[in-house]
């Protein structure tokens, strides 16, 4: 696998010039900026308040225990509703034209006991770079050797069965990056292929700094303020993560391991076949894009065809651009990838799941695509 990893020249293919321009084209007609617009703030709004409230109500002791176990899965969910509508908009600058905007939405980040810093790193730089790349993009190296998300891992006897452990593995996600993942990520000297940087001081600090007030505000202050043993308050903490990661993980995985998203492997070279954009398309699938929950839940992230094409885009216009992406690419002879709902998505990849853990057939490491030639 080699570390210099490369697409095809961009002369090469005019689909993403033509895009952009008709894009840029919708925006400029419509008279309407790329960024956060009244709806985009009311979600943001809704959800970090809701956040709060939650979070007020466990600690007013108005309630039993049953009631606060309830409250602290529902607070899992806001949160990871926080990391789709307002974290991620504001972590890849597509919140506002105004960058301490977005770095405050950002750092909402923060709420789910994340590191905004190490998030831009190992989702901004390595995964909407190489894609479903194996060996690059660590977003399909979950738990390596437990669970083969892709087929250049290596095959175990267990993975016959992990259409059925996986989805539960899911669940332990959040609690992995509240205790253990970031720590990784930021002290390993590379992601994937990517060497990773020098951090600067400040870093070192927040990353400490975040995680700690993180646990005090969730297990010591509940501790002190609750008439609850100690076992209660970790069990809260528990759940409230539980319900996090479940969330979190099958929204991601709905997105690059389903039937039809594709793992392509560079030539010997290290050079992709494809360019960046027709990459996105093959290994990137939207799952109930016409669904108004899915839109208002999920931030764009059942569009990302979309975000990935235009990550500095907010996620409120998606909508609005996916007939153009959908028609270029059909125009381009490119892929547009799309379950209809979420259940279809889910099944899809329950289905990749059985697939992955079985042999299948020794892909050849340059694959030759007749859609390239074609622009």
């Amino acid at each position: 696998m080699s570390n210099n990893l490369k697409f095809t020249a961009a002369h090469s293919s005019t689909f993403y010039a033509t895009l952009r321009g008709r894009v840029d084209a919708y925006f400029a007609g419509q008279g309407i900026s790329s960024h956060a617009n009244g709806a985009m703030w009311f979600k943001a709004i809704f959800f970090l308040a809701g956040y709060v409230v939650l979070y007020g109500l466990i600690l007013s002791n108005l309630f039993g225990v049953w009631a606060m176990l309830g409250l602290s899965i529902v607070l899992g969910v806001f949160a990871a509703c926080i990391g789709f509508n307002v974290s991620h908009d504001g972590l890849h600058g597509a919140f506002s034209a105004r960058p301490w905007v977005n770095r405050l939405m950002g750092n909402s980040f923060y709420l789910l006991g994340a590191n905004p810093y190490v998030w831009k790193l190992t989702h901004n730089v390595v995964h909407h770079t190489y894609t479903n790349i194996p060996g690059h993009d660590e977003d399909i190296e979950l738990a390596p050797g437990l669970v083969r998300l892709n087929p250049e891992d290596p095959l175990f006897a267990w993975h016959r069965f992990q259409h059925i452990y996986t989805f539960p593995l899911y669940a332990l996600a959040s609690l992995s990056w509240v205790a253990r993942k970031d720590y990784k990520k930021f002290y390993q000297k590379q992601i994937g292929q990517h060497k990773t940087p020098k951090h600067p001081r400040r870093e070192h600090i927040n990353l400490f700094v975040g995680k700690g007030l993180y646990y005090i505000a969730f297990l010591i202050v509940p501790y002190l303020v609750l008439p609850l043993a100690w076992w209660q308050v970790l069990l809260g903490f528990v759940a409230m993560h539980l319900a996090e990661g479940l969330v979190l993980g099958l929204v991601f995985q709905l997105a690059h391991v389903v039937e039809g998203t594709e793992f392509p492997l560079p030539h010997g070279s290290g050079t992709m076949p494809d360019t960046w954009a027709s990459h996105q398309l093959q290994t990137t699938a939207n799952f109930a894009p016409s669904s108004p929950v899915a839109a208002f839940i999920c931030g764009g992230l059942n569009r990302q065809v979309e975000h990935h094409l235009f990550p500095k885009v907010c996620h409120i216009h998606y909508p609005a651009l996916a007939p153009i992406v959908r028609a270029t690419a059909a125009e381009y002879g490119l892929p547009y990838l799309e379950n209809k709902s979420f259940g279809s998505a889910l099944y899809s990849h329950y289905r990749m799941l059985h697939k992955l853990g079985r042999p299948l057939e020794k892909r050849v490491k340059e694959p030759v695509r007749m859609s390239v030639g074609a622009y």
